[in-house]
């Protein structure tokens, strides 16, 4: 079975694959210095708890866009599933996809990995790929898979915390859809959630549109990340929600390993 590990700036997450079946999944805060057995007593009890057990794990890939984090999964790679881990980008991992950028090497793991999942569930059309995660992510893939560029914006939870640091008698709140479609809130904590959602709503919005109209042919918007859903619920921004696509790339990357995409 294929362990596929994704270290993001905020989460770490991990999820095991029996060929191209999603098993189980897991994650946890992203902290660069976590050891590998520190990892090992975390994962272990986890998967066990599916009624897996680590013997069971034939295959390591991951995917960091925290380069200090990589040396220690490698090291759980090696002492206790006995493999060397796969590095996504890197051979026999190498994306296989065009990266029509300026700086093809300053793409983010995540973005080429999300690329390739894209082209898995959508061949043949042009996506526009949308993550929520610190960042927020747009980006262009076309109809063969090539990576195209995009936008990065500030994360949602970043932003609210950044007002909330910056302004004293702001309390901390909680990121959820409003009650209703108002936009004139008669509390502080119900005008900052209307800040932050439809500020945001308004945001993606705005960037979708002008990115459909400077691509000029019909998108597909697929989105992924935890807060997709929830932006989902009140503005019906995207054609589909896919919570596990960065790590169904690394699945994709794997199963087609020393191919040509």
């Amino acid at each position: 079975m294929l362990l596929a590990i994704d270290v993001g700036n905020t989460n770490a997450k991990f999820a095991l694959f029996d060929g191209s079946q999603l098993r189980a999944r897991w994650r946890i805060a992203t902290d660069d210095r976590r050891t590998a057995d520190e990892y090992m007593v975390w994962l272990d009890q986890l998967l066990r708890i599916e009624g897996y057990d680590r013997a069971q794990v034939d295959a390591v890939i991951i995917s960091t866009v925290v380069p200090r984090a990589l040396h220690n999964l490698q090291l759980l790679a090696v002492k206790y599933f006995g493999v060397d881990a796969l590095v996504a980008g890197r051979e026999p991992v190498t994306w296989g996809i065009a990266l029509k950028v300026d700086e093809p090497r300053s793409v983010g793991a995540d973005r080429a990995v999300n690329a390739i999942a894209a082209q898995a569930v959508e061949p043949g059309k042009d996506k526009l790929v949308i993550s929520f995660g610190t960042a927020t992510t747009l980006d262009h893939i076309d109809t063969d898979g090539a990576y195209l560029g995009g936008i990065i914006a500030p994360g949602v939870n970043l932003s609210l915390e950044a007002l909330v640091a910056a302004a004293a008698k702001l309390p901390r709140i909680a990121i959820e859809a409003p009650a209703t479609s108002s936009v004139i809130g008669r509390t502080t904590e119900s005008q900052m959630l209307i800040g932050v959602y439809w500020g945001y709503v308004s945001m993606m919005e705005g960037l979708i549109g002008r990115m459909k109209s400077e691509i000029g042919k019909p998108l597909t918007v697929i989105a992924t990340g935890g807060l997709a859903t929830l932006f989902q619920e009140q503005a019906h921004l995207f054609d589909r929600i896919e919570p596990d696509l960065t790590l169904n790339g690394l699945m994709h990357l794997y199963n087609q390993r020393n191919q040509t995409i």
